[in-house]
């Protein structure tokens, strides 16, 4: 099964404030294929995280089509809370994230059956915090 590994990140100054999303997409063996690095206006952190994800389902199913539902994804995320209840393990709460987790939720039945989520400490996701970071910084300076 071929595969990909998803690193995202969300976040944002204050919270809520000005708020910037983070996206790395590699094959297999850690070959970049694509980045996005986009800002999102004011949101809260967890609802930048969880658009991470979203915008990077989105620009790997607009990759790879009907091939995605066959390929394994690995989303690697620095986020603990979001991947606690992406797995199941936390409930969510607020609103605007239960509309997040719900559209994530159809995406992975309809586009990405073979999803996994893994939080990776701070350090390991460097590249897509520094998108976010880009991000932000280009809209607010």
């Amino acid at each position: 099964m071929e595969k990909i590994i998803i690193y995202t990140d969300g976040g944002a100054r204050g919270n809520p404030g000005p708020a910037g999303i983070g996206v790395v997409i590699s094959d297999a063996e850690g070959k970049k294929v694509r980045e996005i690095s986009e800002y999102i206006g004011k949101a809260t952190n967890n609802y930048a995280e969880y658009e991470a994800l979203v915008r990077a389902l989105i620009e790997s199913k607009n990759m790879f089509g009907e091939k995605l539902r066959g390929m394994q994804i690995e989303v690697r995320m620095d986020s603990e809370l979001v991947v606690r209840q992406l797995t199941g393990l936390y409930k969510v709460k607020e609103p605007g994230l239960k509309e997040q987790f719900a559209r994530i939720a159809m995406m992975r039945l309809q586009d990405a059956p073979n999803m996994t989520f893994t939080h990776i400490p701070r350090e390991k996701n460097a590249h897509a915090d520094e998108l976010v970071n880009k991000a932000i910084d280009a809209a607010v300076n």
